[in-house]
């Protein structure tokens, strides 16, 4: 039976066939500098690394290696690692190969923002959660439901939210869904039923969101954006414009907290024109350098939408998100899914209340918020290291850094990470089309790779930095 591994050493898609777990990475290997997927010199992660990423133990993967080694395909120095060896073009290889397509290569490395490390979920407490959920739950868990949610899992969010983000939450203003912009979906088919016009977007952010918002009928203008974050205070000069999306506890992917002055002034725009806040709160747990930023939902609770998802603390496959609504909107947001998608998965929201409620959540984001804070430790110093003229910033909390480039050097840079098989974006990416530029940026997701290729992914970027 085929085990597929989607992240292994430098980030590459490995295929471990059968139960001989030693012969089915070796193979994998072998196929992977055959197909030149793992290039000349490649460093691979150490046996110890690789051994916790594929839940084996570490002298079957030292074993693979030494074979390997004794075999021509990897070299094994002192000091150096194991990589990938240095070997001539295979005899049955054609003599004129057409070139792999850029656009449809895999790359080596993955310093994309928006994904946690995958290999990091905590499949032993979600699979004793599923369990204890699944022999709790009672017959009509298994049918159509509620299509706000599992009531187990409203009243565990109610209790969590309102202790980790200073969320004012009742079970029954809550809406579970299947990821953030899904809620955002809904979301945008109520304003408009509601007859609003516009919904206001940061000038920088996610493209996918402003455009959830516009297929729903919605105009999307930008905000005016300075040194201090978002400029609310031009809200009320936006004819039509009934609510505005915001990052506001860490804005993406500048990573920088609402001021308190603005935090007050974007509510007071609310109240007074009868308009919604969308608080994105994507990775709210995540926090290093400064005392947490509660939500601003808590400022005014019937004026300000609250979403949150698993999607950064656990894993985006799961699917798995939430809305806390003012009283008003909740009956309408309810009626909405119910005619849309009546409800997620109910085994998926009884194991997540578990988890919720036993604490292993909790244990997970303290083990997940060190881990990420030592990375981020590790890419401020490689990059004063190798690259003394680029700026870190945006990394007091998330799971993303931006470094800020020598002026003119961010297309270079990004086309000299394609060659390198580096997945980054530049800054230039999230803005949007009606946004005046920023400097040049990078912004690097060092939650991405798994343990085992972080040091090659770090690596990599140190390289192409200017």
């Amino acid at each position: 039976m085929p085990n597929d591994w989607a992240t292994f050493g430098a980030d590459l898609h490995l295929e471990l066939r059968g139960t001989r777990l030693r012969a089915g990475l070796m193979d994998a290997l072998r196929e992977a500098v055959r197909s030149g997927r793992l290039e000349a010199g490649t460093r691979l992660p150490s046996s110890r690394s690789l051994a916790a990423d594929l839940g084996t133990a570490r002298n079957t993967v030292a074993d693979a290696y030494a074979e390997l080694v004794a075999e021509g395909w990897l070299t094994a120095r002192q000091g150096s690692g194991t990589r990938v060896a240095r070997r001539a073009e295979p005899r049955d290889r054609p003599r004129h190969r057409a070139p792999t397509p850029p656009a449809t290569a895999t790359p080596v490395h993955n310093l994309k923002a928006g994904t946690p490390d995958l290999a990091a979920f905590p499949r032993a407490d979600w699979l004793r959660a599923y369990r204890r959920a699944l022999t709790t739950a009672s017959d009509e868990a298994f049918g159509y439901g509620d299509p706000r949610g599992r009531p187990e899992l409203r009243a565990a969010l109610a209790e969590y939210l309102a202790r980790a983000r200073g969320v004012h939450a009742r079970p029954e203003r809550i809406v579970v869904c299947a990821g953030f912009a899904h809620g955002l979906t809904l979301l945008g088919q109520v304003l408009r039923d509601r007859g609003v016009r516009a919904a206001a977007v940061e000038p920088y952010g996610l493209g996918l969101h402003a455009d959830v918002l516009a297929r729903a009928g919605l105009e999307t203008p930008a905000l005016p954006f300075d040194e201090r974050g978002t400029r609310v205070e031009e809200l009320p000069s936006l004819a039509g414009c009934g609510a505005v999306l915001m990052t506001a506890a860490h804005q993406f992917p500048f990573g920088g907290a609402l001021p308190p002055d603005r935090r007050a002034a974007v509510v007071d725009w609310a109240r007074a024109s009868g308009g919604l806040v969308l608080e994105d709160d994507y990775d709210g747990e995540f926090r290093y350098d400064r005392q947490p930023v509660g939500a601003l939902q808590g400022l005014d609770p019937e004026r300000v939408v609250y979403l949150g998802t698993a999607s950064k603390s656990l894993a985006p496959g799961l699917r798995l998100a939430w809305m806390v609504l003012p009283a008003g909107l909740a009956d309408e947001m309810t009626a909405v899914k119910g005619t849309v998608e009546r409800a997620s998965s109910a085994p998926d929201q009884l194991a997540f209340a578990e988890f919720l409620r036993s604490g292993a959540y909790d244990r997970h984001v303290r083990a997940m918020r060190l881990r990420y804070r030592r990375r981020r430790d590790q890419l401020v110093a490689a990059v004063a290291a190798h690259a003394p003229a680029t700026r870190v910033g945006g990394i007091a909390a998330g799971l993303h850094a931006v470094l800020t480039l020598p002026p003119g050097t961010e297309r270079p840079t990004l086309r000299a990470a394609a060659r390198h098989g580096l997945a980054i974006q530049g800054v230039s990416h999230y803005r949007r089309p009606t946004a005046p530029p920023s400097p040049d940026a990078l912004v690097i997701g060092y939650a991405t790779p798994s343990d085992s290729a972080w040091p090659g992914a770090l690596e990599a970027l140190c390289g192409v930095l200017p």
